[in-house]
């Protein structure tokens, strides 16, 4: 089993961007995605995360407004769309999914069984 995370670069403040997350070995349709991210010299947070029937949580406040998530089941992806980016949105991103939740996110790490490599996202002011 896989995930693929992709989609980050460098964009200025005020730019968007889409992560995408695309898994392979099994399907994640009956099963919880979240979006992590972890900048320099801080702890992993949990952005939010959408159950496996597409009910959205996010853990964020500062992304609330901004950031949107999705999934596409036929594609076993997921996708975190970011607009308005902040500087203080730079961090390394993961993507992770849950298996042993019945389909329900958390924003607890430890929930998580299959994590993507994490893609950068940098936004300059």
């Amino acid at each position: 089993v896989q995930l693929q995370a992709y989609g980050g670069g460098l964009v200025q403040a005020g730019d968007s961007l889409r992560l995408a997350c695309a898994a392979s070995g099994r399907t994640f349709r009956n099963d919880a995605w979240a979006w992590f991210r972890q900048a320099t010299g801080k702890e992993r947070e949990c952005v939010g995360h959408i159950s496996w029937s597409g009910k959205i949580t996010y853990e964020t406040d500062s992304v609330k407004g901004r950031f949107t998530i999705s999934r596409d089941n036929a594609k076993n992806t997921v996708y975190l769309q970011m607009n308005s980016l902040k500087p203080e949105d730079t961090a390394v991103y993961y993507c992770a999914a849950a298996t042993r939740r019945a389909g329900w996110g958390t924003s607890s790490e430890s929930d998580y069984e299959f994590w993507g490599q994490g893609t950068l996202v940098t936004v300059s002011s």
